[in-house]
């Protein structure tokens, strides 16, 4: 059941994917949510879990197509609309006891992104499947597996599966607050530097692509991010196609079973400052995209850097040298001691530790670098956008364009650099550069005066 601008994409998507089943999208669909809850569950009840804002949307269509459908529903659990509910695991605990002793029911949750997380978790965590009336394009986590989750300050992401059945309005998509939609597009273009990360992993033989999987994903991606300005204004059209990449993007993680095709170095900034608690205490909370946003442009800028020294800067990189200067494993364990919060250090330790190569092994990666480098480059160059560019889309979106907009001082974001290279075993630009012995090079370069953060110091205001 899809009403798509690509229906094919969409169809193919959910034949691989592990969990979602079906999905309604397309203009005035919400009148199908109950046609497809009784397909999905037939004889079960439902209970709608909403806040007072998604269900103010959306809840009275939702309401009203499941009874007409001949769904037998509990009464619906709202959560207060004020102040912004947050993806807090008090909230997970909250309505997976309120659903518990109801064996036979199953959410059909109207939500953004935090509300469907605190869904998608709850049910799983009692292995019920759930379904979702998605009410904003904020997130690409409406059809992923998976939910992130803050629990005393720490926000990861906690295994569950994805929904069995997904409708997206795009009528009430487009009127949500243009801040969500912002942060949808935040979300959607990191995938734009992950592309590029994925092609290096790739052609280094640590992560093959699924090409069917990447065309999920990058497939339809420029189109979606194709009209930053239409979309921040609320235009229904320029929003279908940002609303479908991130649905997408879910689903290929589904069929990839791994975050692999939607997430690189810039997510990893975002989980930096997501386990560090960083603007969990503002109202409304910092969103995910907000903080992808800002470090996709680091990524790119990374990737921008390196690029610009020609194809031969790094075939004439001393192999030897680089190997002579490499730290040992205990000396990489202290140094993410020494820079990362204990919370985040005792885990972060293992991937970095377990990414270090010294010796024969690093020569080894060397050479293979080398090698493969021309390839990369031929790869990678049509699928990355200049950092500049991705700031002013992320500014046309009303999205944050440089890291003081969401309460990162420069200082704190240089330093995110190195320690987003620490905390996840994901191979990115990051570790191709540390692999070099180019990572604090590339980052002193571009805080150099003549750099692009060296250029971009503080927020330029208009």
């Amino acid at each position: 059941m899809t009403q798509s601008s690509n229906t094919d994409l969409i169809t193919r998507a959910l034949a691989t994917a592990t969990d979602t089943r079906r999905i309604a999208f397309g203009d005035d669909v919400l009148g199908a949510t109950g046609p497809l809850f009784a397909d999905l569950f037939p004889g079960k009840r439902v209970i709608v879990v909403a806040d007072g804002n998604t269900f103010a949307a959306a809840g009275r269509p939702v309401v009203d197509s499941l009874a007409a459908a001949g769904v037998e529903a509990i009464e619906p659990y709202i959560f207060p609309g004020a102040p912004t509910l947050y993806a807090g695991y008090e909230n997970v605990e909250i309505l997976r006891e309120r659903i518990r002793p109801l064996t036979d029911a199953i959410v059909c949750s109207i939500a953004s992104g935090m509300l469907n997380d605190i869904a998608k978790l709850a049910s799983g965590e009692l292995s019920r499947p759930y379904m979702n009336v998605c009410t904003a394009a904020s997130v690409d986590g409406y059809a992923s597996f998976g939910a992130s989750i803050s629990k005393d300050g720490f926000k990861i992401t906690r295994g569950c599966p994805a929904p069995a059945g997904l409708v997206a309005d795009l009528g009430v998509i487009a009127a949500a607050p243009r801040r969500l939609t912002a942060t949808g597009y935040g979300d959607l273009i990191e995938k734009v530097p992950a592309g590029a990360d994925w092609v290096l992993a790739d052609e280094l033989g640590i992560e093959p692509i699924d090409d069917d999987v990447w065309d999920l994903v990058q497939g339809p991606l420029r189109d979606a991010l194709a009209d930053p300005g239409r979309i921040g204004a609320g235009d229904p059209g320029a929003i279908r196609g940002l609303a479908e990449g991130n649905i997408m993007s879910g689903l290929a993680m589904q069929a990839a079973q791994s975050s692999r095709p939607a997430s690189g170095a810039g997510h990893q900034f975002s989980h930096v400052w997501e386990m560090e608690g960083h603007g969990l205490d503002w109202e409304p909370p910092l969103s995910h995209g907000m903080k992808v946003g800002i470090g996709t442009i680091a990524s790119c800028a990374m990737w921008e850097e390196i690029l610009s020294r020609g194809p031969g800067f790094v075939e004439a990189i001393d192999a030897d040298d680089v190997v002579a200067r490499a730290r040992s494993d205990e000396e990489i364990e202290a140094a993410v001691r020494r820079a990362l919060i204990p919370r985040i250090a005792q885990e972060a330790v293992g991937h970095a530790v377990g990414k270090n190569l010294t010796g024969d092994a690093l020569r080894e990666r060397i050479t293979t670098i080398k090698r493969a480098w021309p390839r990369v480059v031929e790869r990678v160059r049509p699928l990355l956008m200049g950092p500049q560019e991705v700031a002013d889309r992320l500014k046309a979106v009303g999205a944050p364009c440089h890291p003081e907009m969401i309460g990162i001082d420069m200082g704190r974001f240089r330093a995110t650099h190195a320690k987003a290279q620490m905390i996840r075993p994901r191979y990115t630009i990051l570790d191709v550069l540390a692999d070099l012995g180019l990572l604090d090079d590339v980052v002193d370069a571009l805080f150099s005066p003549q750099g692009y953060w060296g250029r971009h110091l503080h927020e330029e205001r208009d």
